[in-house]
C-alpha cells in the first residue's frame, strides 16, 4: 500500500505510511482562524485525515453580516495522505512550521479564497491528551498552536475582502479520538457524559500569548497548561491552581477569565454580546449531526450551507461549541499589553468549581 508519503523520511513504524496504528479513531488534523480587530470578519478553516476510515474531509467558514457561511467538503482518498485538497478547499505547506496557504477554488457556494498565514513564533507543545472511560481509551493525542498574521483575499458574494490586518491561530492536532460513525457500544456512561474545555490563543503586538484546561466534573484539571511567549524572546510556561470565571447568566458561555501568569495577569473577555463576534464550530463539522469529523460522504461531497448568528441562541450541541472573539490584558513586570483573540469552549456535563450542573444546564 504505497503512496507518496513513503518517499519521505516520516516512517514512525515498519508499514508503510498509509497505515497508523491498529485504532480505527487515529486522526490527523489542521485547524486555522482569523479575525479583525474590529470583529467585522472572521473565518475558520479545517482539514482532517482519517488513515483507518480512507476519509479526508475539510470546511471553511467567514462569518460576516451577522451570518456564517459553511463550506464542506469529504472525500476517500484511497490512502493518499498527501494529497491535501478535499474538492475546492486546500491545504499547502509553504514553509513547515512557518508559513500555510489555503484556498479555495470556484464552487457553488458564494465562497472563494487565496490566504496565506505567516507564523509570529515558534509552535507551542501542549502537554499530551490522554484520557479513558473506564478502561476504553477515548484520546490519545498530540497538539500544538501557532499564532500569526494573515495575508490575501476572501470573497463573500462577489465582495472581495483584503485580510492584510487579520491575525489568528492556527493548530495541529494528531492521534485518537472519536471519529467517523458512532460506535455500535459506547462506554456506559455515554460518548459524552462530561467534557470541559477551555482554549485561548491570543495575540498582543509584542507577546502571544496562550491558555488551555480540560477539566473534570468537579472542576479538577486533568490537562492545562499557559504560554506566554514574546515575540523576539523566550516562551514562559505557567500552571495556574485555579481560574477566576464568570458565565452570561441563563447560558453556558464566558462572560470572564481572570488567571495569574506567574509574573502578572491575564485577564480575557469574550465579545459575546454582539452576534457578529461568535463562530459556531459545527461549521467545521465538531458535533455536526450529518458533517461530523469522518463521516462518509462517498467518493466526494460538498454541502454549503448559512447559520444566523443568534446572540442567545438555544442550548444544543450544534451551538454549545464556539470560538468567541475576546479583548485581553495582559500583565508583564507590571506593564499592560492589549490585545486581541479568541475564547473557545465547549461545556458539557457538570463543571462543579464553576457551578455547572446536568448536561447543558445553563448557569445561574
Amino acid at each position: 500500500m504505497l503512496t507518496k508519503g513513503d518517499d519521505y523520511p516520516l516512517h514512525q513504524t515498519p508499514e508503510p505510511m498509509a497505515l497508523s496504528g491498529g485504532n480505527r479513531n487515529f486522526y490527523d488534523r489542521y485547524f486555522f482562524n482569523g479575525y479583525s480587530a474590529d470583529g467585522s470578519i472572521f473565518f475558520a478553516a479545517a482539514l482532517g485525515i482519517y488513515p483507518q476510515l480512507d476519509i479526508m474531509d475539510a470546511a471553511f467558514c467567514v462569518t460576516i453580516d451577522g451570518k456564517q457561511h459553511n463550506l464542506r467538503a469529504s472525500k476517500r482518498m484511497s490512502s493518499e495522505r498527501l494529497d491535501l485538497t478535499v474538492g475546492p478547499i486546500t491545504v499547502t505547506i509553504v514553509e513547515p512550521l512557518e508559513k500555510l496557504r489555503l484556498t479555495v477554488a470556484g464552487n457553488d457556494s458564494p465562497i472563494t479564497a487565496d490566504i496565506l498565514l505567516t507564523a509570529r513564533h515558534q509552535p507551542i507543545e501542549e502537554p499530551r491528551f490522554i484520557r479513558r472511560e473506564g478502561p476504553r481509551l477515548l484520546m490519545d493525542y498530540t497538539r500544538m498552536t501557532q499564532n500569526g498574521d494573515w495575508s490575501g483575499t476572501i470573497t463573500v458574494d462577489g465582495q472581495d475582502i483584503d485580510i492584510a490586518n487579520c491575525r489568528g491561530t492556527r493548530d495541529r492536532s494528531w492521534g485518537i479520538r472519536q471519529v467517523g460513525a458512532a460506535e455500535s457500544q459506547p462506554p456506559p456512561a455515554g460518548e459524552f457524559p462530561q467534557f470541559w474545555w477551555l482554549w485561548t490563543p491570543l495575540n498582543f503586538d509584542e507577546h502571544c500569548g496562550f491558555f488551555h484546561s480540560n477539566d473534570d466534573g468537579e472542576g479538577e484539571p486533568w490537562n492545562r497548561r499557559g504560554v506566554v511567549d514574546a515575540i523576539t524572546g523566550t516562551a514562559t510556561e505557567f500552571e495556574p491552581k485555579a481560574i477566576d470565571l464568570s458565565y452570561h447568566s441563563g447560558s453556558r458561555r464566558i462572560k470572564q477569565v481572570t488567571l495569574d501568569t506567574g509574573n502578572g495577569q491575564l485577564s480575557i473577555t469574550p465579545r459575546t454580546g454582539d452576534k457578529t463576534r461568535t463562530f459556531y464550530m459545527s461549521g467545521l463539522g465538531y458535533l455536526h449531526p450529518v458533517w461530523g469529523h469522518g463521516m462518509d460522504h462517498g467518493g466526494l461531497e460538498t454541502g454549503y450551507d448559512v447559520i444566523p448568528l443568534d446572540p442567545a441562541p438555544a442550548i444544543d450541541m450544534t451551538t454549545i461549541h464556539i470560538q468567541a472573539l475576546s479583548d485581553a490584558v495582559l500583565t508583564v513586570d507590571g506593564k499592560e499589553h492589549h490585545g486581541i483573540g479568541v475564547v473557545e469552549q465547549l461545556f458539557i456535563g457538570p463543571h462543579a468549581t464553576s457551578g455547572l450542573t446536568g448536561i447543558m444546564d445553563p448557569a445561574a
